[in-house]
């Protein structure tokens, strides 16, 4: 089987995050040389402690707010606090590595003349009046609200990513991410999955936000990685905005009581008021992503919800929490 990334060096920024070191993994399997960059403000070492060995790994501690000289062949900015708990802690800072971050991997990739990956969120589309959410359509976005510093960071990056390709014909890829949960989740990053899984193996009250009625489309990690390097492996004129995540769409309720069965859990249900503009619906519409890269998920969410499961069941035990 052909290695699709054999002998390239890549740059991987926040690659000691949850989504990043499963990134990480996979170009080494694929055959990349691969620089891991990280501030370690959500990231953890433990994620990427089992490639330290690699001779083909290296890790970096950076800030991607701050200028990089390095030399690569492409570009993987997956940079930024991604869970509600985290990039509400320091908004100010989570603007600035969504757009001063992007500003200088931007220019790092213009000097490289090398192609450069932006993790987008579907959270652009905000509280979306269109359903399923299609990439032509623009959003309802809150711009002063307390989710606006990832929302319209992102929304803002996005358009320097397409500034830098019009103006300077720079080669660039642009991935909506849309709910992604697998291994190595941060345990408190306050995320529906990971909240659920931590509280039912506590035996802890699950905490539902609302009435449990509104929607998410769960994607595991391993087809969201997938999905990342078959854009990066497209020709130069796929540029995105691409969503990628799972079309099948379930009630955070549905979730609840699925990890319920799972875990063989006694806790029970209370809810809580739903948090200031919080999506009621989010369900992607991946027509594009079929077309253009071949993909589509393949993990069913109860197959990939036991894989998580047991990651938090063996983390907690190490933990001594359960």
């Amino acid at each position: 089987m052909t290695k699709r990334f054999n002998g390239k060096r890549l740059l991987v920024t926040g690659g000691a995050g949850f989504l990043g070191s499963h990134l990480c993994e996979k170009l080494l399997a694929e055959g990349a040389e691969v620089l891991c960059l990280d501030n370690y403000f959500t990231g953890r070492r433990g994620n990427i402690a089992h490639l330290i060995p690699n001779p083909l790994f290296e890790a970096m501690r950076h800030d991607i707010t701050l200028p990089l000289f390095i030399e690569v062949d492409g570009i993987f900015n997956f940079a930024c606090p991604a869970s509600p708990i985290h990039y509400q802690h320091d908004p100010v800072a989570t603007t600035k590595v969504s757009v001063h971050g992007a500003i200088n991997m931007l220019g790092l990739a213009k000097r490289l003349k090398c192609p450069i990956l932006q993790a987008s969120t579907s959270e652009v589309y905000g509280d979306p009046n269109v359903h399923p959410q299609p990439e032509s359509y623009w959003g309802h976005v809150n711009p002063i609200g307390p989710r606006a510093c990832y929302d319209e960071g992102k929304r803002c990056a996005e358009t320097l990513f397409f500034d830098y390709h019009r103006q300077h014909a720079l080669s660039i890829k642009v991935m909506r991410i849309f709910n992604t949960y697998g291994p190595r989740m941060h345990p408190n990053d306050g995320r529906v999955v990971s909240n659920f899984i931590v509280q039912a193996l506590r035996g802890e009250p699950i905490t539902i936000y609302g009435d449990g009625q509104q929607t998410r489309s769960f994607c595991y990690v391993d087809d969201l990685v997938e999905g990342a390097l078959r854009l990066m492996d497209t020709p130069k004129e796929v540029t995105g905005p691409i969503n990628i995540g799972n079309p099948v769409e379930f009630t955070i309720k549905e979730l609840a009581l699925a990890v319920l069965r799972l875990t063989n859990s006694k806790s029970e249900l209370i809810t809580r008021p739903l948090p200031q503009d919080d999506p009621r619906q989010r369900q992607p519409d991946i027509s594009y992503a079929r077309s253009a890269l071949g993909w589509e998920p393949t993990v069913q969410l109860e197959d990939g919800l036991k894989k998580t499961i047991a990651y938090f069941d063996d983390l907690l035990r190490q933990n001594g929490e359960i």
